[in-house]
């Protein structure tokens, strides 16, 4: 760890000891090969970025690939596949061409997750329409990759195995920094596949003027182009490019270094053995990197620095030489002038990198993020609770009367549709709001750069669990979803980390289980909901914490510390057209997914509500002696399919009823939280829906208001007076119980039935321990 100066100026030259060696004034000869000087980077999240549409009069048009499937097109049209460093903007230019009609698959025979899309272009010079197949492929330092989404990225690029063969690559390179990217350019060139070098943040270079010009000129032709995807800049001239790269390809006249094997020797020794080939030249291909940065006037030979001058790592970094094979004594800055200024950016991180300021600020941003989830989401809430529920009903009623009064229908149809249909609906509206300023708020903390800086000022933390702060990334997404957050381990180079991770992730509070918490916080803490729903976050991070220490000790005893290096993106200020854009795609996918499961899972409690069970009676309960005393004077009428005169008569209330008791302890031990809490196990959004049709707040039009009294009054029952210390023992065994089904599904295929079993297990005791703990210990206060 560097102090002063050091300390400040490594923070925006974190990556600048990737892809340098010691300086050489000529373009080096084939001498002798030695290790791999190659790290795996770590795959951020930050690139999301997307653009709406294209400027007028462009030469293109994007729209979605024929395969929507986990299947690549079979068809021939030209293939033009995007690689490059984590955090170059990449994705957001890939984006910019293509908007959102890019379609997410798998990678043949693996979980990786991909963008494909097809783009019509054309040619200005003849008007000719042309079709081609764009790929976007994770981010990667070297083709040598170490994770499961680096070898993805290396294999697309190179056509082997089930990927087809791409006519172009465009090599995406950060002008600021492109030490690191002329190493995987050098890899891209001896590939035989004609190249495309894009460059970004070209104006924030060392010396922006005619950068694309010298590097095109060092590379004998090779054309580059300077882009930004977040303003549309350069793509049209970046399109011509691989337009005439696709007919009359330009390759240099020699290898950078050594041509890459073919796919025959893919098909003999495996990506292993290749990947070992790879590694041979590492020494090489630095010191070609190193020959083109002074090549196009970064720098001179011979300037040298000390490795903890030229780069800012974390603690385990300074060991990453000896962990990964990588001699860095002395390593060559790109700019003199980038050593020895200190900019903005460096101020800024000098602050929120700081070991200790950096966590404070980290809670604080994540405070205000929930707070104004909270502030701006919950009276649309509300609205939507109140009038769009009245509405809906009223509509039904009327549907109902004209149904019944001319084909003598049962009322069970208006309870269908009352209690099922516009019940799941309303639920589904009312998870909108929140979820927006959700996506909101994570679009802001990726675009502006913060996110990266988070998850570096929590490698310290994640240290004391076995893991970096590369397993904070899916940590960080897991607050969004579980299981994009159990895909993202797949960026993790060690397997036992990523089961790991795998383990801890369905502890992070994901969005699905925000509706419970705004329910709950406003009914109970209305005043202090925002705090209230903040302390379930913190709370999930310290049960992180907590449990990743016990798992540490026993199950992952052998786990080894991993060399954490990580790109630092450059601080942006949001364009409001992506975010919208990009938070549109996000909330779509989420209703998408979330709203067949809430669907189909109210319909389920609808038709188990419906069903009598045998032998009871209007206003009779065989598990609540409370509810016969009340009723006894009332008519013993027969109940029959839907209608059940009271809900906990039914086989749903019944099934509750009868474990509910298991829950007293923890001061909800009432069928209503306990039908509820069955529902989550399906998945966490129909929580909420499920609490609204047990507690009948659907019947009349005062929609949130009836659910927050009638769970007041429940909670103030079953806790004999302590409804506040039930509440928050509801909320935090609704944030550590199992995961939704769809998690543990995934945590099977990812990592094996027996992890998925330990993951229920553990989520079941740590929620029932935690929550009886809280309640037991509110009594006493």
């Amino acid at each position: 760890m560097h102090s002063g100066h050091h300390h400040s100026r490594g923070f925006s030259l974190l990556w600048r000891l990737i892809g340098r060696d010691e300086g050489h004034g000529h373009k080096p000869g084939h001498s002798q090969a030695h290790a791999e000087h190659d790290y795996a980077a770590e795959h951020n999240h930050a690139n999301h970025s997307q653009h709406a549409g294209h400027a007028a009069g462009s030469n293109y048009d994007a729209h979605n690939h024929s395969a929507h499937t986990a299947e690549y097109t079979t068809t021939r049209i030209p293939r033009v596949v995007f690689v490059g460093n984590p955090n170059v903007g990449k994705s957001t230019l890939f984006n910019a061409i293509l908007g959102a009609d890019a379609a997410v698959m798998n990678a043949p025979g693996t979980t990786v997750m991909i963008e494909s899309g097809e783009l019509t272009y054309t040619d200005p010079a003849t008007n000719r329409k042309e079709n081609w197949e764009l790929v976007d492929t994770p981010g990667t330092a070297s083709f040598a990759s170490m994770s499961p989404d680096e070898e993805v990225a290396a294999q697309t690029a190179l056509g082997w195995g089930s990927h087809p063969d791409p006519q172009v690559l465009v090599i995406t390179i950060d002008a600021t920094a492109p030490s690191r990217g002329f190493y995987l350019l050098s890899q891209a060139i001896d590939s035989g596949v004609a190249p495309v070098v894009a460059l970004t943040m070209a104006d924030l270079a060392h010396q922006p003027e005619g950068i694309e010009q010298r590097i095109s000129a060092a590379l004998e032709n090779i054309p580059v182009v300077s882009v930004d995807g977040r303003t549309g800049k350069g793509v049209e001239q970046l399109l011509a490019h691989i337009h005439r790269q696709i007919h009359n390809p330009v390759l240099t006249s020699a290898p950078a270094v050594d041509p890459l094997p073919g796919e025959e020797a893919f098909a003999t020794s495996g990506w292993d053995g290749v990947r070992t080939w790879l590694r041979r030249n590492a020494d090489r291909r630095f010191q070609w990197a190193s020959w083109l940065l002074t090549a196009i006037g970064y720098g001179e030979a011979g300037e040298e620095s000390e490795a903890s001058e030229g780069v800012h790592t974390s603690e385990a970094a300074e060991t990453a030489a000896t962990d990964q094979a990588i001699n860095t004594s002395k390593v060559k800055t790109a700019s003199p002038a980038l050593a020895t200024h200190l900019t903005l950016s460096d101020r800024i991180d000098a602050v929120l990198l700081h070991p200790v300021w950096g966590i404070i600020i980290f809670l604080a941003v994540m405070y205000l993020v929930f707070e104004a989830t909270t502030a701006v989401a919950q009276p649309i809430v509300d609205f939507i609770d109140n009038q769009v529920r009245g509405v809906l009903n009223s509509g039904a009623d009327w549907l109902n009367w004209q149904i019944a009064g001319q084909q003598g229908l049962d009322s069970w149809v208006h309870s269908l549709v009352v209690d099922g249909l516009i019940d799941g609906i309303i639920t589904v509206l009312t998870y909108v709001p929140p979820m927006a300023m959700v996506f909101v708020m994570l679009y802001l903390l990726e675009d502006t750069g913060y996110l990266s800086r988070a998850a570096f000022v929590m490698n310290r933390t994640m240290r004391l669990i076995g893991l970096d702060g590369r397993a904070f990334l899916p940590l960080v997404v897991g607050f969004g979803c579980n299981l994009p957050a159990l895909a993202a381990t797949r960026t993790l180079p060690d397997e036992r980390q990523r089961i790991m991770t795998g383990l801890l992730i369905p502890f992070t509070s994901c969005s699905a289980r925000l509706s419970v918490y705004v329910v709950l916080a406003f009914a109970f803490f209305r005043k202090n909901a925002g705090i209230a729903i903040f302390a379930m976050y913190v709370i999930s991070l310290v049960v992180i914490v907590l449990i990743g220490l016990i798992l540490r000790r026993t199950q992952f005893s052998d786990l080894k510390n991993q060399p954490f290096v990580i790109a630092l993106p450059h601080y942006h200020i949001p364009r409001a057209k992506l975010m919208v854009v990009s938070v549109a795609k996000r909330l779509w996918n989420f209703i998408r997914g979330a709203s067949s499961a809430i669907m189909s899972m109210l319909l389920v409690i609808w038709l188990l509500s419906a069903i009598p069970v045998s032998g009871t009676l209007a206003g009779h309960s065989a598990q609540n002696p409370e509810i016969n005393t009340a009723n006894a004077s009332a008519e013993p009428v027969q109940d029959s399919f839907g209608k059940v005169s009271r809900v906990e008569d039914s086989l749903y209330g019944t099934i509750a009823q009868s474990v509910a008791p298991v829950f007293a302890p923890a001061g909800f031990g009432n069928w209503q939280a306990t039908a509820a809490l069955m529902s989550g196990f399906v998945a966490k959004e129909v929580v909420v829906g499920s609490l609204s049709q047990a507690y009948h707040a659907d019947a009349s039009d005062s929609g949130s208001r009836d659910l927050s009294s009638a769970l007041r009054e429940s909670f103030d029952k079953s806790s004999n007076g302590h409804p506040q210390a039930a509440a928050l023992a509801f909320m935090v065994f609704t944030l550590a119980y199992t995961p939704c089904l769809a998690t543990v599904v995934e945590e099977k295929r990812l990592f094996g039935r027996k992890i998925a079993a330990e993951t229920v297990i553990i989520g079941l005791l740590v929620a029932y321990i935690l929550a009886v703990a809280i309640f037991q210990i509110g009594v006493l206060l």
